[in-house]
């Protein structure tokens, strides 16, 4: 218990504003006690004017909080009053060439945790509470990350109708996932209570980046709150610029940065990277880590001396463990039957194994007497079967004269009976069992569950083409993971458009769009908007192929993919860049070079198994590899480099020789994947699909581009009509994009805009012009669609003429020539130049 011993010592301090712990035991509990078994919640009397509000299902001995509401309503001298008032603590930390600023105590006094960290005039805030009472035990912590940037911190609104900001937005989404991943290692074992963490961007100067200030902000957060966790986490961004590695980097200098990576750890151990680069080598990538983890081993430093002048009590004796007995029983009950079913090699038929093991475990528990289905996790009676009986009104009341601890309890809750366990903590156990005992095959026998060596890959199995009418396809499996790569290629139209606190729209030209439907693991599960491991798996997945694409220049398409992971057991975001580059192939794209993807995993030989903790390697992990191993660790590239990584961790932490043992397997693994795409059948066709849009680029003069557009854009669609092509896009530069179905098309609307833009020179002969119309002073030829000139009445015949009809009319087909242009009269229309010419002979 972290807060008083009792509720009589606890309600001699006024608490307003700090959350405390009261843990329920005989000896402690109030002097009345009113409970209603009937109604939703509890309700137990501290004094006449205060109480806490427990759940139905409390019992003795869990650890319950209460806030504000939990306090004395009497009046309060002014030293009580100046015991709970804020105080502000602030450190300036040295990250790089420049400090970060911490504060907490000024802003979000209520909350468990809250800080505000700044770099340069950019200012991330972070708040983490949890909630009073513990969630059902999971093997999953109950932890929720939100991300925000504000647009006020840029001096912006948002574009959107209501004037503000909405639903998370991918890359929002992306930085939620970076703050979770190296946090969620760090909590201890056994703490259910819903943990929140929230972040926002207050301020933002456009140099200084927020993401790696907001992973730093939530592991200080987290730090100074109640939730127990392990160690204090930090996280910066790492830039290389020439050969210079860079500590969180400015936006000027990632211009710059052939190396995008971000890395969270603590003081001693490190617990997630990400980053994306072009083609970097291993070493150099591992040369980053480690001057990032120094940094980060100095930020965790200055947090832990912040954490001993106002870091509040952990919340230990929240901590609530299976009991151990309960190990030892799913053991001597399943043990013999897990050793056979860890070595069924497919995923379904061992699953099924599993489940019904399970509940074999489950049934003969229930029927020794072990189980209590009634009971959450700690094993133990409800609150009201210790006390009196009941009255009609169900109502169960405890004589508030008789001295605290004095309590009537009933005679049978003092027999002798066996030690009961929750269902939820048998299935608990029995998933650490399972872990257990897979780890155990892979340390003693080198082999795991599919049989398989720790650096062997899976079997191979590529094809592309499957699709006739998509621009691209190719599906691509490896042992249970497959994944359906199509490629949709489209004109500037077709980009997608990111809002971002940079003030200008941002326009993708490639995205990489994942998806994971329930089927693709034989279940049954919810369809809808994209999950966040949806949009951070795909992200992945782009950046690892982002560097092999072509230029613009090159190829002016927009590029889509899409992979659907159709079935999967590990491993499917690399799977999505495997057949994401065949795919890329099969729809012409002219990529630099093939990239591969593998998973790493990695088992601990701990004590556990009588060994010392030396790592071992896995190569290409299946799902139960991920689940119960240390370490999912994805690196994406070719032979010679990487272009993608992203390292999770669920111990701990590592160092670097494990990450190097590490990258080194990884890329054998990578050779061996490209090799065996080469062996796809059928093969990428490497040509544009005949059902792929056509793109041509133009190059006029920057000055020509009115002529296109028109007035009010009447000219550019009057020319997409006539010639029927989808699109025709202008810039200001003067590029001029012509998209359509087909060839013929396409030729029609280059005439076009060539006659259009056509600079003509003095001396040009235009033959079999007509004549569009006449004036008194002359007659206009169309000597281009769409451009005319003025043939003077005394160019027309050397003999004199009253009027131009004397000579010709309207329709009228002559040869002319060009003899001046003359640019200070605009009789003609804007789309047309005033252009002097002559009959030609």
């Amino acid at each position: 218990m972290l807060a008083n011993p009792s509720c009589s010592s606890l309600f001699k301090t006024p608490c307003y504003s700090r959350t405390v712990t009261l843990t329920l035991t005989p000896s402690n509990c109030p002097r009345r006690l009113l409970t209603r078994k009937k109604s939703r919640f509890r309700s137990l009397l501290l004094s006449s004017s205060s109480h806490i509000i427990l759940p139905t299902k409390t019992f003795l001995g869990a650890t319950i909080r209460a806030g504000a509401a939990f306090q004395e309503h009497q009046a309060l001298d002014s030293d009580s009053d100046s015991d709970c008032s804020p105080h502000h603590y602030s450190i300036k930390i040295p990250v790089g060439d420049r400090h970060i600023l911490v504060e907490t105590g000024h802003i979000g006094r209520q909350a468990s945790g809250a800080v505000t960290v700044t770099d340069g005039e950019t200012i991330v805030y972070t708040s983490v509470c949890m909630a009073d009472v513990p969630s059902e035990p999971s093997d999953f912590f109950p932890l929720f990350v939100n991300y925000q940037e504000r647009f006020s911190a840029a001096g912006r609104t948002s574009g959107g109708f209501f004037k503000r900001e909405g639903r998370t937005k991918d890359h929002e989404v992306l930085i939620c996932r970076l703050i979770d991943r190296p946090l969620r290692p760090t909590m201890l074992k056994g703490f259910n209570h819903e943990t929140q963490i929230l972040s926002w961007v207050l301020s933002y100067d456009g140099l200084h980046s927020p993401d790696s200030l907001a992973v730093t902000a939530a592991g200080i957060a987290v730090a100074l709150s109640e939730v127990p966790n392990s160690k204090a986490v930090a996280g910066v961004r790492i830039g290389l610029v020439g050969d210079k590695y860079i500590v969180n980097p400015t936006s000027k200098e990632m211009e710059e940065s052939e190396l995008d990576l971000l890395l969270a750890g603590t003081d001693n151990a490190i617990l997630m990277i990400e980053g994306y680069c072009n083609f970097l080598p291993e070493e150099k990538l591992l040369q980053a880590v480690e001057v990032g983890q120094d940094a980060v081993r100095a930020i965790c430093n200055e947090v832990e001396a912040l954490v001993k002048k106002c870091g509040k009590p952990k919340m230990l004796d929240a901590i609530k463990l299976p009991p151990p007995e309960l190990y030892k029983h799913v053991e001597e009950i399943a043990g013999d039957e897990l050793v056979k079913i860890l070595q069924i090699r497919n995923k379904i038929p061992r699953r099924k194994a599993l489940t019904s093991l399970e509940e074999k475990v489950l049934t003969i528990l229930t029927e020794n007497g072990y189980v209590e289905t009634d009971t959450v996790s700690g094993a133990a009676e409800t609150l009201p079967d210790l006390f009196e009986d009941e009255d009609e009104d169900e109502e169960v009341v405890v004589d508030g004269e008789v001295d605290e601890g004095d309590f009537h309890i009933k005679p049978n809750s003092r027999r002798s009976t066996p030690l009961l366990f929750s269902e939820v903590d048998v299935k608990l156990v029995f998933k650490e069992v399972t872990s257990k005992f897979l780890r155990k095959r892979i340390v003693e026998g080198g082999r795991r569950s599919d049989g398989r060596a720790l650096d062997e890959i899976r079997p191979i199995n590529s094809r592309c083409g499957l699709l006739p009418r998509a621009h691209g396809s190719a599906l691509f499996t490896r042992g249970e993971t497959q994944s359906l790569a199509v490629i949709t290629l489209g004109d500037r139209q077709m980009a997608q458009r990111i809002d971002n606190l940079e003030g200008a729209d941002e326009l993708k030209r490639f995205y990489l769009q994942y998806s994971f439907p329930p089927s693709s693991v034989g279940e049954v599960g919810r369809i809808g908007a994209p999950t966040r491991r949806e949009i951070g798996h795909g992200v992945l997945a782009e950046r690892a192929l982002e560097p092999v694409l072509p230029s613009e220049d090159d190829f002016p398409y927009t590029i889509r993919v899409e992979s659907t992971i159709t079935e999967s057991n590990g491993s499917s975001s690399m799977a999505s860049v495997c057949g994401g580059c065949l795919a890329l192939q099969d729809a012409g794209v002219p990529i630099k070079c093939s990239i591969a993807g593998i998973a790493m995993g990695m088992v601990l030989d701990t004590q556990e198994f009588g060994g010392d903790g030396t790592p071992l390697i896995l190569s290409d992990i299946i799902g139960s590899e991920d689940a119960s191993g240390d370490m999912d660790f994805k690196v994406a590239g070719n032979e010679e480099g990487i272009t993608a990584f992203q390292m999770d961790i669920k111990v701990g932490g590592i160092t670097l020789p494990i990450m190097r043992k590490a990258l080194l397997q990884a890329r054998d693994g990578r050779k061996h994947i490209l090799a065996e795409m080469l062996k796809c059948s059928p093969p990428p066709l490497k040509r544009l699909s005949k059902y792929a849009p056509l793109i041509h680029i133009m190059k006029v003069k920057p000055e020509k581009v009115n002529a296109i557009i028109g007035s009010g854009g009447k000219k550019v669609k009057s020319i997409i009509e006539e010639t029927g092509v989808e699109a025709i896009d202008t810039q200001d530069d003067g590029i001029v994009k012509i998209t359509a179905k087909d060839l013929s098309s396409l030729e029609k609307s280059k005439a076009i805009i060539s006659n259009l833009t056509m600079v003509p020179t003095v001396g040009d002969i235009y033959r079999n012009c007509e004549i569009k119309s006449i004036a008194p002073y002359g007659v206009f030829v169309e000597i281009a669609p769409g451009r005319e000139g003025l043939c003077h009445i005394s160019e027309l015949t050397s003999n004199w003429l009253a009027k131009a009809e004397d000579a010709v009319k309207v329709g009228d087909r002559i040869d002319v020539k060009l003899i001046e242009e003359e640019f200070k009269y605009h009789i003609l229309p804007m789309a047309s130049i005033n252009f002097m010419i002559t009959v030609a002979n």
